[in-house]
């Protein structure tokens, strides 16, 4: 046992409440205490910040968190202080005077951790503080951020590593990340320079998360009917442009909901009080671009809704998993439509992604994001488990089917469309025969619905045989047919485009008879919803399940008392921790410790109102 990991275990549940370590959580926190780097991946809402929140606790010294936004810093910093733990965050919001402070705080080893931006870590006031100060250790979070192939590329984390060779005494650092491929991962270690780092990898399944793509012909009517069915929860809604999120969030308001908006086209002020009208649950459901998100701590978000199709499945799965992160039954729907292809590869064309990269490397990059983009587009069409799709594209093995998403749950019936299937097929032979090359699957489409535009005026495909086949038929079911084809291995994108090319299994179609069944599927009268699930069981004295009625009673304590001390509501208590208490409905303070998630700080701050809530419940029960 490494030293201190004792202490740390009764630290686990004096500061944080809990009675023991997640999966993962124990081998981390213990190397880091022996002075070993480490390399953590672990789902949000995983517990990745124990991991190094813990040790820095026990360790001598402040730990510093390299974190990429400022909203991250402010959330953490908050839920630290209100369970006793003495932190602070550096970075553009302080004043002058505030930064000098915290500062000389720091010096003076006032601070068990410092949040910190890397764009501060070159800079020479803030080098002289660390070299003064004893650096218990480093994390990075967000670390998927360091590396050009990941999803959220930040050159400012390039700097970490410069930073690190100046410092007195390298301390143990530890990477901390959610969503990262084996080639991220691999690239996080080289780029940060770790030293026989502990990796540790446990999983990227989410149980609670309900997934499901819905593909609706009107997108706002079913996103109004989707949020309408859970107005008593938090929710994010994800659009690709701020011109979406504007007009998305003006027709939810207009609808009576409670919405808000946030993108970068907006004064910061303006962005600051939406996320904070948010996160203190004044406003249940927020509209926003993904320039919203990375590293907000809202734990009681109930369902992230994407209005349009991210541009990649490590987007998708880190915005999605902003739903459920106290781990309470949460929903994650993908409204689906053709054109949102088309819109994410003009934002991959415009994509500061390249930014301090050669052209090989800019091109290279622009090219792993089409890839990536068809292996999106694939999740959005899959007849499969979707929870598998997500957890093949990051290489982990996974039962056939999750029997919690929207493929496991849903009827499917099989559609002929051999015939259709013909027809397609044959329109790629006659286009390639016809001009010597392939086309994309627009320019397929277009010949076959008749379409009369310059392009298929101008390329002769109104003189196919194929032309107007398929006219009257939607482009969404041309684009579907052809999908179903690839995933059967009789079509192929092809080249750095992707086009649609026969393979040689075409020709058992076209010539040989063989039949294309296409499953459809049927859909459920709830529309998208996750069917209720039944609570686990815990260790309860009077009931096993929590009492409704006394958990919304909590809840409303819950916000009344964050508006007093002005902290978000989640964290005064998560809806997992109301959700235990208000099963257990301890009588005394020494009860109030045994729900999970109540610290000893909180028991002191917050123990004497909740324990009175629960005894009025009682007493109104028992008449």
């Amino acid at each position: 046992m490494a030293p201190g990991l004792e202490r740390a275990e009764a630290e686990l549940k004096r500061c944080f409440g809990h009675d023991g370590f997640r999966g993962g959580q124990r081998e981390l926190v213990e190397a880091l205490l022996s002075g070993r780097d480490v390399m953590g991946v672990m789902p949000t809402g995983g517990g990745k910040s124990i991991c190094y929140q813990l040790p820095a606790v026990v360790l001598p010294g402040t730990a510093l968190v390299i974190s990429p936004l400022i909203s991250l810093m402010k959330d953490q910093v908050t839920a630290l202080r209100s369970a006793g733990v003495a932190a602070a965050y550096i970075n553009s919001t302080l004043t002058a005077e505030e930064y000098a402070e915290t500062c000389e705080r720091m010096r003076g080893g006032r601070y068990k951790l410092v949040y910190v931006a890397p764009e501060r870590l070159d800079t020479a006031g803030f080098v002289s503080v660390t070299r003064d100060s004893q650096i218990s250790l480093v994390a990075v979070d967000e670390a998927h951020c360091i590396s050009q192939w990941g999803q959220d590329f930040r050159p400012s984390y390039l700097r970490i590593t410069d930073f690190l060779e100046k410092l007195p005494q390298r301390p143990p650092v530890g990477a901390f990340t959610a969503t990262a491929t084996r080639a991220v991962r691999e690239d996080v270690i080289r780029i940060l320079r770790l030293r026989r780092p502990l990796c540790v990898t446990t999983g990227f399944d989410r149980p609670n998360l309900y997934f499901d793509v819905l593909r609706p012909r009107e997108k706002y009517a079913m996103l109004r009917e989707l949020v309408s069915r859970r107005r008593d929860r938090s929710g994010i809604i994800y659009c690709a442009t701020r011109r979406t999120v504007e007009s998305v969030c003006a027709a939810l308001c207009a609808d009576g909901f409670e919405a808000t908006r946030y993108h970068a086209g907006l004064e910061a002020e303006e962005r600051r009080q939406n996320q904070e009208d948010f996160i203190y649950d004044r406003r249940s459901v927020m509209v926003a671009t993904n320039a919203f998100g990375m590293g907000i701590d809202k734990s009681n978000v109930g369902y992230v809704i994407h209005y349009n199709m991210p541009k990649s499945l490590e987007a998708y799965y880190q915005e999605a998993g902003r739903a459920g992160r106290d781990g309470e039954r949460a929903d994650c729907i993908l409204l689906f439509a053709p054109g949102d292809v088309a819109t994410a590869l003009r934002l991959i064309a415009l994509s500061g992604q390249g930014e301090g990269l050669s052209a090989r490397e800019a091109q290279a990059v622009r090219a792993r994001d089409r890839q990536r983009l068809r292996e999106m587009a694939d999740y959005c069409q899959t007849h499969g488990c979707l929870r598998g799709y997500i957890l093949d594209y990051f290489g982990q093995e996974h039962p056939e089917r999750c029997g919690n998403c929207g493929n496991c749950l849903a009827d499917f019936q099989e559609k002929d469309v051999t015939r259709e299937a013909q027809i397609l097929l044959s329109c790629v032979k006659r286009i390639h025969s016809h001009l010597g090359y392939y086309l994309g699957l627009t320019a397929v489409s277009d010949c076959l619905r008749g379409s009369k535009n310059s392009r298929t005026r101008e390329l002769g495909l109104d003189s196919l045989s194929t032309y107007g086949l398929m006219r009257g038929s939607r482009a969404e079911a041309v684009r579907e047919l052809a999908e179903l084809l690839i995933e059967r291995g009789y079509l192929e994108r092809d080249g750095e485009y992707g086009v649609l090319a026969l393979t040689e299994r075409a020709g058992e179609v076209l010539f040989r008879g063989e039949r294309v069944l296409m499953p459809v599927r049927l859909e459920r009268a709830d529309k998208g919803g996750a069917p209720t699930a039944k609570k686990p069981a815990a260790r309860r004295r009077e009931t096993a399940e929590p009492d409704g009625e006394l958990y919304e009673a909590l809840r409303m304590l819950r916000f009344r008392l964050s508006q007093e001390h002005r902290v978000p509501p989640y964290v005064i208590f998560s809806n997992a921790t109301l959700s235990d208490m208000s099963a257990k409905r301890p009588r005394n303070v020494r009860e109030l410790l045994e729900v999970s998630g109540v610290g000893e700080a909180k028991a002191q701050r917050y123990g004497e109102d909740f324990l009175k809530e629960i005894e009025n419940w009682r007493k109104k029960r028992n008449g």
